[in-house]
């Protein structure tokens, strides 16, 4: 990757999608401050909508996911994903993980030869209960030093306000992983590096099933015990899985594991927490769906996540109890049940 005036293109002008732009953009400034005759970086943020687009190109605001909040003036932004995509040396990806596919062969055509692929998604792909790296390894046919991934407890309206937070840039290519933790520190913004991609995925997928869960909980007027209970049986279940693919046990304990866990399963600001406390307050699936604005990544994830523990041999009760409740018709209170009374062997439940 050449680290003279880099070119960073972020694809997706949702809410994480945006902020992760600006924090680029923030992190150009400060790395033009700290060094004006060094390396710099160009941002630019591609969005769907003429709207968005318009409004952080005219007000440097994107008043569809945060209104009042200014993002920086350097940040740029348009509708055509070629031009987006002109001489980009690094690609991060911030779509629902389940239309990756499809959008990355449109997108293709248009990548640079070297070009660093980052994901920002947090799902496994249906069908395939494939992570998102490898969809993006098979697709773009690209070898593991040019992919990674950044993870954490990354609440996006707190980071758009600019409040300290942390993640983790993954790549099993150290040297990758720490030439992108310079592009993407800002002053409230610190990328730890890993090398362990499985780990940092599935923690990352796994945290928004549990959030799921827990959200239910709160819906159905449940206390702390079975909030803590369901995070940390939610965490011993996530570390299974990852461990049972390859992934270091340690890596689910940091940033990327217990980290997100926490804040997706603690905030109001979590989608798949919101979600399923409306849907653990009695409002049914096909209600929530109508009234959510934004995807929650579990509804569909944990369908493949599940999937991907049967193929593995790991028992996720949690998840099959997600699932359970998402895609099979269980009543929230229905799906406890069976949780709490499940065998040491559970019935498997097809999806």
């Amino acid at each position: 990757m050449d680290t003279d005036n880099v070119r960073i293109a972020v694809l997706g002008a949702g809410s994480w999608g945006t902020v992760f732009a600006n924090i680029v953009a923030d992190a150009a400034d400060l790395a033009r401050r700290r060094n004006p005759d060094g390396p710099t970086a160009e941002v630019v943020l591609w969005g769907r909508r003429s709207s968005v687009v318009d409004a952080v190109n005219e007000t440097s605001e994107n008043p569809d996911y945060f209104p009042g909040v200014g993002l920086n003036p350097r940040l740029r932004a348009t509708t055509d994903a070629a031009k987006a995509l002109e001489r980009a040396h690094v690609v991060v990806l911030a779509v629902p993980s389940q239309t990756l596919r499809a959008n990355l062969m449109d997108w293709r055509p248009h990548l640079r030869e070297d070009a660093v692929v980052v994901s920002l998604m947090k799902g496994v792909e249906l069908g395939t209960s494939m992570r998102v790296s490898q969809v993006i390894a098979e697709v773009l046919e690209y070898p593991k030093e040019r992919i990674a991934v950044v993870s954490g407890p990354n609440l996006a309206r707190e980071i758009a306000e600019r409040q300290p937070a942390t993640a983790v840039v993954a790549c099993p290519h150290e040297e990758t992983a720490v030439r992108l933790q310079g592009f993407f520190k800002a002053p409230y913004f610190r990328p730890y590096t890993s090398t362990d991609l499985v780990g940092v995925e599935i923690g990352g997928a796994m945290k928004n099933v549990i959030g799921l869960a827990v959200g239910v909980a709160e819906g159905m007027g449940f206390g702390d015990n079975t909030k803590a209970s369901l995070i940390t049986r939610g965490l011993a279940e996530t570390t299974r899985l990852a461990v049972a693919l390859g992934a270091d046990e340690h890596t689910l304990s940091g940033l990327a594991g217990m980290g997100d866990l926490v804040a997706t399963c603690s905030s109001p600001l979590s989608r798949n927490r919101t979600f399923g406390e409306k849907l653990g307050a009695g409002k049914t699936l096909e209600q929530v769906i109508a009234e959510t604005s934004q995807t929650a990544e579990g509804v569909k994830s944990s369908e493949s996540v599940l999937e991907l523990g049967w193929a593995h041999g790991v028992d996720l009760p949690i998840t099959e109890a997600v699932v359970k409740m998402m895609h099979h018709d269980l009543s929230p209170a229905e799906a406890l049940a069976a949780f709490m009374a499940r065998t040491a062997k559970p019935e498997r439940y097809g999806v």
